[in-house]
């Protein structure tokens, strides 16, 4: 076991340390473990590498990557945004509750964080500025909001930690709705406490239409409602499989993004071309990830650290505490897809084995990610929101401003540690 961690820690430490690809650094690392430490047993990462790509499950990341993608570049967040904006007029904090309304919506349908922050912020930023409210308040809105897109299914992080776990995603995609909407409530109670606070940082525009205008402008977005239902109910009720309801859900979104929005055939491929990249750095650590995975799996790694655990005697929740610990730092320095697909190996047996339920696991494991998605120096949700201000807000100053949204995921780890069924009780009831 020595010579395993001896491996495991100095080979991604000297790998990924050289600058080399993060998931070349994971597959060279697990092919050294199974040469030095399983007696040569290479030739099993091929057999692993090969059932993964061929999983019928995980094709259905290029799918969703493709939705959001179009959805980034129909100019469909105008028209939500539009239609949502009237409804918190007359509600201290204005268009921040917006923000995180909108990010909510988009988030049912993108499956992506980074595609969510920016779909919105593009909108938002440049009205919002516009208008007078604090650049600081509007940024921090929007980074908090976007990591909705992760945790609200269809959710990438959810599929992928489905595919590589062997769990249900259906069961898995209605762990994340009541907690997901839970944050979209914490968030806008949050803005509607700091906007009573500092009055001054937020306009009154004056801007407030009837409730008929209001109403109006909800029932306009029965395009984009009607296809988040088809996509949830479809998997939720077993009418098709996650990759099934992905493909429909994209040609479903090329019709409303012509028809609805601005999608033209030069961004219809300027998406496609966007979302294969996407998938390929994906899949790249995928496949890194899944050698490291069965070099750790094969020498039995996760049992040996159960039983050092219950040796030691620590309870599940200073085992839980510590996990947490692990990714708040680590996500400083990873982004959260890779950072889940690389810990997975060990998180999910050790945390099963002390009677953690692993529907409820995948969904804390997404909160995690999403605090890393606004955490510097790495936080991407950050780093790409600060683009779209065109650097009129530094990456210290949006870091700041996305605080307390960290503090509420935080805590909501908490919550949903002391109540497992906020998450377990949809999957429950309908599947």
């Amino acid at each position: 076991m020595t010579t395993f961690w001896g491996l495991l820690l100095g080979g991604l430490t000297i790998l990924g340390g050289s600058g080399l690809a993060l998931g070349a650094a994971l597959g060279l690392t697990g092919l050294l473990i199974l040469q030095f430490s399983a007696n040569g047993a290479t030739f099993v990462a091929v057999d692993a590498v090969w059932n993964v790509l061929n999983s019928f499950t995980l094709s259905a990341i290029p799918l969703f990557i493709i939705l959001g993608e179009i959805m980034l570049r129909s100019g469909l967040s105008d028209r939500i945004y539009a239609a949502l904006s009237p409804v918190f007029s007359r509600i201290p904090g204005g268009l921040l509750h917006t923000n995180i309304a909108v990010c909510t919506l988009f988030g049912a349908v993108s499956g992506s964080s980074l595609s969510t922050a920016a779909a919105v912020g593009s909108v938002a930023y440049p009205e919002m500025t516009e208008r007078g409210y604090d650049r600081r308040m509007v940024v921090g809105s929007l980074a908090g909001g976007g990591t909705l897109g992760l945790l609200i299914p269809p959710s990438l992080s959810l599929l992928i930690y489905g595919a590589l776990t062997e769990t249900s995603i259906g069961r898995l995609f209605l762990a994340g709705i009541i907690p997901g909407l839970l944050f979209a409530v914490f968030f806008m109670l949050y803005i509607l406490v700091h906007s009573r606070l500092q009055p001054q940082l937020i306009p009154d525009t004056g801007n407030h239409k009837n409730r008929k205008a209001i109403a109006l402008g909800i029932l306009s977005l029965w395009p984009f409602l009607l296809l988040i239902a088809t996509i949830m109910g479809s998997i939720t009720f077993g009418i098709a499989t996650p990759t099934e309801a992905a493909a429909v859900g994209v040609l479903a979104t090329i019709v409303l993004g012509a028809v609805w929005g601005t999608l033209n055939y030069r961004k219809l491929i300027a998406s496609l071309y966007a979302a294969m990249l996407l998938y390929a750095a994906i899949m790249f650590v995928v496949m890194g990830a899944t050698i490291l995975a069965q070099a750790v799996s094969l020498l039995g790694v996760p049992q040996t650290i159960l039983e050092s655990v219950r040796s030691f005697e620590l309870g599940p929740t200073t085992v839980l505490a510590a996990i947490v610990l692990i990714y708040l730092v680590l996500g400083c320095f990873f982004d959260g897809l890779s950072l889940m697909i690389m810990t997975l190996p060990i998180v999910v047996p050790l945390m099963s084995g002390l009677g953690y339920d692993v529907i409820w696991l995948g969904v804390i494991i997404t909160i995690l990610i999403e605090i890393g998605q606004v955490t510097p120096p790495v936080g991407l949700n950050l780093s790409v929101l600060v683009s779209v201000t065109k650097d009129k807000v530094t990456l210290g100053e949006a870091a700041i401003a996305t605080i307390p949204y960290w503090l509420i995921l935080l805590c909501g780890i908490a919550l949903l540690t002391a109540f497992p069924q906020i998450a377990l009780l949809l999957p429950s009831v309908l599947m």
